[in-house]
């Protein structure tokens, strides 16, 4: 086989050449997670095949970085929005920067 190119699909020397059937892995669940994440401005939503769970990822600058995961689409949406509350509560305002507003 070093040095000869193979063709694409099932084969075996000899043998017609077949097309392999391409499977698409949970196709719902990534679908939802990318209609999320083009929703969710500042946030990349990620589906995980391997954990079966959606990951959010922030995309705006904080001191660490923000990570949030569900099993449900909802439920990320849900723990999303904690953290943007959670990172508005906690941003210092102009006063407390010795800054006059």
């Amino acid at each position: 086989m070093i040095g000869r190119s193979r063709p694409a699909g099932r084969h075996r020397g000899g043998q017609p050449v077949t097309a392999v059937y391409r499977r698409v892995w949970d196709g719902p669940a990534r679908a939802e997670a990318e209609v999320l994440g083009s929703v969710s401005p500042g946030w990349s939503v990620l589906y995980s095949l391997s954990m079966r769970r959606f990951f959010g990822l922030c995309a705006w600058p904080s001191p660490q970085a923000v990570i949030v995961s569900d099993d449900t689409v909802e439920g990320l949406e849900q723990r999303m929005r904690e953290a943007e509350t959670l990172l508005i509560l906690r941003m210092p305002t102009a006063e407390s920067l010795g800054r006059a507003a």
